[in-house]
């Protein structure tokens, strides 16, 4: 058995985000999934957001996939350093982390929290088989570029989605097909 976990980020996705969509649809091919609204999402705090994603990755039985997107990412990050627990899951995508500095993710107050970001290497390595990244160049809060701040350091494969933006429903990221196939695994990568 499989099961997905659908991190969202800062304010969640709502109805019409990837996210939501890909929920449904691996529901409906069977798959167990876990999408949680995490706790205020409006307003996080990262130890309640790392709580939350603790119980959600224990009560997920069988094989674990875990998407995250935005500040979700960050969550990850946080926690698989300072857990130290490894092989939390099978598959692990970070879509559209975002940075810090002027014009992006901790330009906004209620994100501040989850600046720096841990870029433990080998925690992420230990916390699953395969860990990628999925980023737009032209991501706005990201915009320094989520292969140089993420993928390298941390030593991750990165599928670069071509004018993706934020890689969310703003930048036209409702449905998302390469995004299930990949999670189906009849997909290896998510770029072109």
């Amino acid at each position: 058995m499989r099961s997905f976990l659908i991190i969202h980020g800062w304010q969640g996705s709502g109805p019409e985000h990837w996210q939501s969509w890909l929920a449904d649809r691996l529901r409906h091919a069977g798959e167990h999934v876990s999408y949680p609204v995490l706790p205020d999402p409006d307003e996080p705090v990262l130890e309640a957001w790392r709580t939350s994603l603790a119980a959600e990755l224990g009560a997920l039985p069988g094989e674990r996939t875990v998407l995250c997107h935005s500040l979700g990412c960050l969550l990850w990050l946080h926690h698989v350093a300072t857990t130290g627990k490894t092989t939390v899951a099978g598959r692990v995508l970070l879509a559209a982390p975002p940075s810090d500095g002027p014009g992006s993710g901790a330009a906004v107050p209620e994100l501040a929290p989850f600046f720096p970001v841990p870029l433990d290497a080998r925690a992420v390595a230990g916390a699953a088989r395969e860990t990628r990244v999925a980023f737009a160049r032209d991501d706005p809060y990201c915009p320094a570029g989520a292969a140089a701040l993420y993928a390298t350091p941390l030593g991750l494969p990165a599928d670069e989605v071509p004018a993706g933006g934020h890689l969310n429903t703003d930048a036209g990221y409702g449905p998302w097909p390469a995004m299930e196939q990949w999670c189906l695994g009849r997909r290896p990568t998510l770029g072109p």
